[in-house]
């Protein structure tokens, strides 16, 4: 059981990514002793010391989570400053437009709108400084708030946000109104 125990952190902890998870929250879910818990997560955090293994398993401000490791940081840089010269993917210009339009806004804002996962959309555009954190929410866990850079404005060559185009307004069903 301690290895399922361990299997199954593991994939909560990378699903829940930047944001992490705290040990209430898993103890509620897994329905498991809170020693368990620990015990799982101490054995996860040992696996990932390990030098075969470019993330690690960190316990800041009360959440797990997996970062990389210090010995990778500079290729993770040199990876968003080549890439930074690239265009956008819809799916990235989607998120960002999202943002734009309705900051600050937390993660799980986004995802109802877009419909699917953010969270590494959301790395890739904070790598490329298109967006940043901007506060917390005063919402239970208090989720990050995120807005556009001063570097979004210059990419865009915008003054300030207020010179975004307006969002064109369908009729019926299709309507979506970001402004809210």
């Amino acid at each position: 059981m301690e290895d399922k125990l361990i299997q199954i952190l593991e994939g909560i902890i990378f699903v829940n990514g930047d944001e992490g998870i705290d040990s209430d929250s898993l103890v509620n879910l897994l329905e498991v002793d809170r020693q368990k818990v620990y015990d799982a997560l101490e054995a996860l955090r040992l696996r990932y010391q390990d030098e075969a293994y470019g993330i690690e398993l960190v316990h800041y401000g009360g959440m797990f989570k997996f970062v990389s490791k210090e010995s990778v940081y500079p290729y993770i840089q040199k990876l968003f400053q080549v890439t930074k010269k690239n265009t956008l993917s819809p799916a990235a210009l989607e998120t960002l437009a999202i943002i734009a339009y309705k900051q600050p806004i937390t993660r799980v804002e986004i995802e109802e709108i877009r419909g699917v996962g953010s969270d590494a959309m959301l790395r890739r555009l904070s790598l490329r400084n298109l967006i940043e954190e901007v506060g917390r929410a005063d919402s239970p866990g208090m989720p990050i708030l995120y807005g556009v850079t001063s570097e979004f404005l210059d990419i865009f060559k915008l003054l300030s946000i207020d010179e975004l185009p307006d969002l064109p307004n369908y009729d019926g069903q299709m309507e979506m109104d970001l402004y809210e």
